[in-house]
């Protein structure tokens, strides 16, 4: 009888290289999967050590100019922020690294995937959804809500003792009393010290940023260009420089808000299973883009299309941040965000400047804006008179409520 084909999400840490080994233990030949989005790793070692471990084999992808066009300016057209403050991060992610793994399922003829993520956070439900989204047939092991896997495994000590016995390789470096979870987007830091929501993080805690008080003591001028809502070209005014192609100008853009001490934010947010957690995030990239964006929606968006848009970015945000990328929920208000998106063209100069972005002029070929229109200096072909009865009409139902509600205190006295 053939061995059960199972699909690892592989990371290269403790937990899922004890997950490896317990699986190939349990009698299935595991094939890894490593999906590059951005975070900084030493893949080939990653990779050498899956094999090591048990692997049978192991896919390493670049997914990272993916993660930009088909998630990230997604998001960015849409305007995607949980609880109006989290840009996602981690949450964009997990549906593009679960849809490789399901990819690679498919192609190896495995009916088995596997992720290492706990029963108390969300990223658990973003794997398993996105799964079975897209594979309604797959089988999903997930330890740790598995009893025996509880029962063996109740702290790190038993992990390493596991590791230890079986000869996997533990890096010898001090483990961060926290952790850590990075892509392209960002990286967010939580947990351990970090659970203390009065706790003030200190500098060492952040990576991606470098701390307000030591950006440098001058500004960067740069200039970002949308087509349909989507960046194409970023313009570095005070260097000369220029940068286009998705993966290249995101890159570019992270490196200038990093550098410019752009992007921290420290939050309580409710996770999709009920729990409050705190997590600090470093979005530099993000951060510029999205209030760039937002800008040029001002100049070129209708009121209304805008204003009903925005009563649906709530919507959309929660969706991403609950693993609901592949619902056919998320499908209609992607088509309905790039439809609104049309038109969304022109230019945005932002001023970087000690963890501030500051816009400091937009223009767009769309504009709505009528400039002699919007003048107090000049009547523009507005006639004043038409304001009377528009106000008139307008005051009616107040009017009539007001009304009666004097009527009613009177009543009452």
């Amino acid at each position: 009888m053939a061995q059960k084909k199972v699909v690892l999400a592989y990371s290269g840490g403790l937990d899922t290289s004890v997950i490896l080994k317990w699986l190939i233990n349990q009698g299935y030949e595991v094939i890894s999967f490593i999906g590059n989005v951005g975070q900084k790793e030493n893949f080939k070692e990653i990779e050498d050590k899956a094999y090591k471990t048990g692997s049978s084999k192991v896919y390493t992808l670049d997914l990272r100019e993916e993660f930009v066009t088909d998630y990230i300016f997604p998001a960015l057209r849409g305007n995607a922020l949980y609880e109006g403050r989290y840009l996602l991060g981690t949450a964009l992610a997990r549906p593009l690294l679960a849809k490789a793994q399901i990819e690679i399922a498919k192609k190896e003829h495995a009916s088995h995937v596997s992720h290492g993520s706990t029963g108390k956070g969300n990223d658990q439900v973003r794997f398993e959804l996105t799964y079975y989204a897209l594979n309604p047939e797959v089988k999903v092991i997930a330890p740790w809500k598995i009893l025996e896997f509880l029962n063996s495994f109740t702290g790190r000590t038993d992990l390493i003792n596991y590791a230890k016995k079986w000869n996997i390789g533990i890096k010898a470096s001090k483990k961060k009393p926290y952790s850590e979870d990075e892509n392209l987007m960002h990286i967010s830091h939580e947990a351990g010290i970090l659970e203390d929501p009065a706790f003030k993080p200190d500098e060492t805690i952040f990576s991606r940023t470098l701390s307000p008080k030591k950006a440098p003591d001058r500004e960067t001028v740069i200039e970002i260009t949308f087509k349909n809502g989507t960046p194409v070209l970023i313009k570095n005014l005070s260097a000369n420089t220029k940068k286009s192609g998705a993966l290249h100008l995101f890159m570019y853009l992270n490196e200038l808000g990093s550098l410019n001490g752009i992007g921290r934010e420290d939050m309580v947010e409710n996770r999709f299973i009920g729990i409050k957690s705190r997590g600090v995030y470093e979005t530099p990239g993000g951060t510029i883009l999205w209030k760039a964006h937002r800008d040029l929606e001002a100049l070129t968006m209708d009121k209304e299309v805008m204003f009903l848009r925005d009563s649906l970015t709530p919507k959309f945000s929660q969706l991403i941040y609950n693993g609901l990328w592949f619902s056919p929920e998320m499908e209609f208000l992607i088509s309905a965000f790039n439809r609104a998106q049309e038109g969304v063209d022109g230019k945005v100069t932002l001023s970087l400047y000690k963890g501030n972005v500051t816009i400091i002029g937009r223009e767009s070929t769309n504009s709505l804006y009528n400039e002699k229109l919007s003048s107090m200096d000049e009547a523009g072909g507005f006639n004043a008179l038409d304001s009377l009865g528009f106000i008139n009409i307008n005051a009616l139902r107040l009017k009539a409520h007001h009304a009666v509600l004097k009527k009613r205190k009177a009543r009452v006295s």
